[in-house]
């Protein structure tokens, strides 16, 4: 499980101004730690999609947000992605909880390249998983995993990047941050 105490230290040493997001059960120690830390100012959204214009105004107003989001609302927020940080090539990173990755991983042993309805509809896959990878390379975002602490070099390696690229990247956590 990765540590929200060093993902914070990452986000720190990247000078991370601000983190936008919806907390859910498997972000929530790394919200709850932020919120007492007055390096990072933690500005909650109601919708995901919320998030990205928000991330958009502070970058583009000389800040360094980055997103913390499940990929339940990273799909939501499809509209706001294109017209937003995609299009106007923002670099952005983006901390997506992979709700739906360790059912997917018992049930099928890897992500799908092309789920179909037959899979989205079965009962022992969580149906967000199988649509999450597909989605950002249809997206074009890059991503990463991390998976556990051993895996903190991936997002320092993001925010990299995210700059080089001048675009959105994006970080899968596979596991609930403690």
């Amino acid at each position: 499980m990765p540590g929200a105490r060093a993902i914070l230290e990452i986000l720190k040493r990247q000078a991370v101004t601000d983190v936008i997001g919806l907390p859910d059960n498997s972000s929530a120690a790394l919200f709850t730690l932020m919120i007492g830390d007055a390096t990072v100012k933690v500005r909650p959204v109601t919708r995901e999609g919320e998030a990205f214009a928000l991330a958009a105004g502070l970058w583009m107003g000389g800040r360094n947000p980055i997103l913390l989001i499940q990929n339940t609302g990273l799909l939501e927020s499809g509209d706001a992605i294109r017209g937003t940080v995609v299009r106007m090539r923002i670099p952005l990173v983006c901390l997506v909880t992979y709700r739906g990755h360790a059912k997917m991983m018992k049930t099928l042993g890897r992500a799908p390249d092309a789920p179909d309805a037959e899979l989205l509809s079965r009962s022992d896959v969580d149906s967000i998983g199988p649509v999450t990878e597909p989605t950002l390379k249809a997206w074009g975002i890059p991503f990463d995993f991390l998976h556990t602490d051993a895996d903190l070099p991936r997002l320092e390696a993001a925010f990299q990047s995210a700059r080089k690229q001048e675009a959105p990247v994006a970080v899968l956590v596979t596991e609930d941050t403690t």
